[in-house]
């Protein structure tokens, strides 16, 4: 239920009396009225205490069910109420043993919501500790956090102990009123989440300037949109001048030539967009300042939607001017256009219908294979080896077409380079994964002997194999160390594929022999068994992070395991930083991590530690490194069910100096972050030009960059 209070008008209060009053007949059934089960059911609490409580609360005349005059005088009090009243409500949830006392002030026409206004008096009630205790186990369960009873008794103290000025043993109203004082935007906007039901559907306001013609949109991507307009004038060019030289042969053939050109040149750009040595080595040069290398991978994809196109318009045209021929006398049939050799069309031996048939076909599965629907529904084996087709498609190119090979003898022979490169580096040396720790969340740790000569940056990736999970994929994935670590490489790998799923597994499963009942014999046991499996691995491979040290204020965006190439790069900067490394210009780096759940910050906690003590030994002249945390699964602060919690966990950091969740100093928060205050704060700073760096999943990406675009901010976003 949002607090609306103040923003809402007469026709907004028509709206959401009906809007309610279709719910509630949905939900109440033919009796009209809501028992306890179907509130718990609307609500979707997780813990049913609070349910019983705001049941409780609702049920004004005690009757065990909630009709549309009770809810409708609740929620009355709880989007127009004012900060006593909805503390009111809050202290009646917290008194478990109190008597709950409710009147109407002024019991007027019940539709007009309002003039009738419900109030909720306290009598002489008090909470006690245990009350108090109670209240914050089921906040604990309602935000999915998991604490040991010990630090639950903390938890509770730290926040009695604040409340209770007296010393009475008890807290009162006004005691509690006098706490949450201390949070006036919490009590201003205080809620009962979850319950949907009762939300009239917005609609969205558009604005008057699209997003994509606003200055901010066009400043931050420039060196995209220039590359894109270059991109369509030069085929919209190669285009024109193949078909003003074959206009005299008709319509048809206009066409079809037309787009033999251009396929000539994107089929070419494909494999050039794939050469991932050569665009590591651009990155370091003026190159990457002028053409969107980082992008790479997307424009691979936009590059292959337009080849299907081409080749499905060339092809089209094509038939139709053979539709054509066939009218005139003497000439093959339609059918010996397409499927023979008879009518010599083609460079060699009269072969274009053919090879241009299958190319068709190769191009049609490529594509149909390569959609997101067959990559993310974990059948990315499919995607692999159907991809792969690329090697008979520039085959039948050089066969189909007269001049493919002179756009594709430059860039094939620097592909074939970068392919024996990597296969020889791949192949050269033993290499093994010397060390498994299975994580949280399905998340699997590798430690793998780091090869002698082989050099990388922090945040850059590799594709790994490993025969004994698959004989012939490899997999791209960020190095989580950091290349001052001199011995190893980290991965950190979490399942979602079929691969990465047999991978975890893989390393799940018991030894055969180890029957040994005591755990730490076992673990070492299994250890030792997993301790020399081989693996190859193909890289390394540069990302837009590469910019980092470049940057004066870099933000680091992770979501979940997206945290994995700023491990590597937080390590390297506060390694460099005890260096004293003049190269450097970053001034102030603030790393933004979000994670669903609390078991999630286990992946990398140990690290982040360091980095706080590292950071303290510096003893820098304010906070250089600055992190944020936030647990999405975890309620607000102005949600009346989670209130009491964030109040006592924040009382607790204060007084341990460390995070109730994670163990680390910096305070771990509830929800996802107010990217318009965080993005607001930062530009305050004036620490130098702001540099935003995600990696994440496309969703958060599409709203974070959003925010850069408002802020005037670089986006740069990790692409495989």
């Amino acid at each position: 239920l949002l607090s609306l209070a103040g923003t809402m008008n007469i026709d907004d209060d028509t709206q959401w009396l009906e809007w309610v009053t279709k719910q509630f007949e949905s939900i109440a059934g033919e009796d009209k009225e809501i028992d306890l089960e179907e509130f718990k059911t609307a609500l979707k609490v997780k813990e049913s205490f609070f349910a019983e409580r705001f049941f409780a609360l609702f049920d004004s005349d005690g009757s065990g069910t909630i009709s549309l005059d009770e809810l409708l005088k609740a929620l009355n009090l709880l989007i127009h109420g004012d900060e006593t009243d909805k503390l009111r409500f809050l202290f009646q949830v917290y008194d478990v043993d109190g008597k709950i006392v409710k009147n109407l002030l002024i019991p007027t026409c019940h539709l007009d919501i309002s003039a009738a206004v419900l109030s909720m008096r306290v009598r002489s009630g008090s909470i006690d500790p245990d009350e108090l205790r109670t209240v914050l186990k089921s906040c604990l369960k309602e935000s999915t956090i998991s604490l040991p009873e010990e630090k639950l008794d903390d938890l509770t103290l730290a926040l009695f102990e604040s409340a209770d000025k007296d010393n009475s043993g008890s807290i009162t109203f006004e005691e509690l009123r006098e706490e949450l004082e201390r949070f006036p935007e919490v009590m201003e906007n205080l809620t009962i989440s979850a319950a949907n039901w009762l939300m009239p559907p917005t609609v969205k306001q558009k604005s008057h300037t699209p997003r994509y013609l606003t200055p901010a949109y066009w400043h931050n991507n420039r060196s995209k949109l220039l590359f894109m307009g270059g991109y369509l004038c030069l085929n919209t060019l190669l285009f024109t001048l193949a078909a003003l030289q074959h206009a005299p042969l008709g319509g048809w053939v206009l066409v079809a030539k037309g787009c033999g050109q251009c396929l000539n040149f994107n089929c070419t750009f494909l494999g050039v967009l794939m050469l991932r040595r050569c665009l590591t080595w651009l990155r370091a040069t003026w190159v990457a300042k002028v053409f969107p290398l980082d992008q790479n991978v997307i424009f691979h994809q936009l590059v292959g939607y337009v080849v299907g196109a081409l080749t499905a318009v060339h092809t089209g045209a094509h038939v139709g001017n053979f539709g054509e021929l066939t009218q005139t006398q003497d000439r093959p049939a339609l059918w010996e256009y397409l499927f023979t050799t008879r009518p010599g069309i083609g460079w060699i031996h009269g072969s274009a219908s053919i090879t241009g048939i299958a190319l068709q076909l190769l191009i049609c599965v490529m594509l149909v294979c390569s959609s997101t629907f067959v990559r993310k529904s974990g059948h990315f084996e499919v995607f692999y080896w159907t991809h792969l087709s690329y090697i008979f498609i520039w085959a039948l190119l050089v066969l189909h077409g007269p001049n493919f090979w002179k756009w594709f003898v430059v860039p094939g022979f620097l592909f074939v380079v970068e392919k024996t490169i990597g296969i020889a580096v791949s192949r050269m040396g033993g290499l093994y994964i010397v060390e498994i720790n299975l994580l949280p969340s399905k998340v699997t740790h590798l430690v793998i002997k780091r090869p002698q000569f082989f050099h990388y940056k922090p945040g850059d990736y590799i594709y790994l194999n490993i025969p004994a999970i698959a004989k012939y994929e490899w997999h791209p994935f960020t190095i989580s160390s950091a290349p001052e670590q001199q011995d190893t490489i980290w991965l950190h790998i979490r399942s979602r594929g079929q691969w990465t799923n047999r991978l975890y597994e893989y390393f799940r499963r018991p030894e055969p022999l180890s029957q040994e009942p005591k755990r730490l014999m076992g673990n070492l046991r299994k250890q030792r068994y997993h301790k020399w499996t081989q693996c190859y691995i193909n890289g390394p491979y540069g990302t837009p992070t590469r910019r980092i040290f470049t940057s004066e204020h870099a933000v680091l965006v992770g979501a979940g395991i997206g945290i994995t190439p700023f491990a590597s790069i937080l390590q390297s900067i506060m390694y460099r930083l005890s260096l004293k490394d003049d190269e450097m210009k970053l001034r102030k780096v603030d790393f933004i991590w979000i994670n669903r759940d609390q078991k999630s910050f286990e992946w990398f906690v140990s690290l982040l530690t360091k980095l706080e003590m590292d950071q303290a030994d510096e003893e820098l002249e304010g906070r250089f490194l600055e992190m944020h945390m936030y647990m999405t699964s975890a309620l607000s602060k102005n949600d009346m069910k989670a209130i009491g919690l964030q109040m006592a966990l924040d009382l607790l950091a204060q007084k341990e100096k460390k995070d109730s969740i994670t163990g680390l100093r910096t305070r771990t928060q509830p929800g996802r972050p107010d990217w318009s205050k965080v993005f607001h704060k930062m530009a305050e700073e004036n620490k130098g030009k702001v540099q935003v760096f995600f990696c994440g999943s496309p969703a958060l990406a599409k709203v974070v960059k959003a925010h850069c675009e408002h802020f005037n901010f670089r986006f740069f976003k990790e692409n495989f």
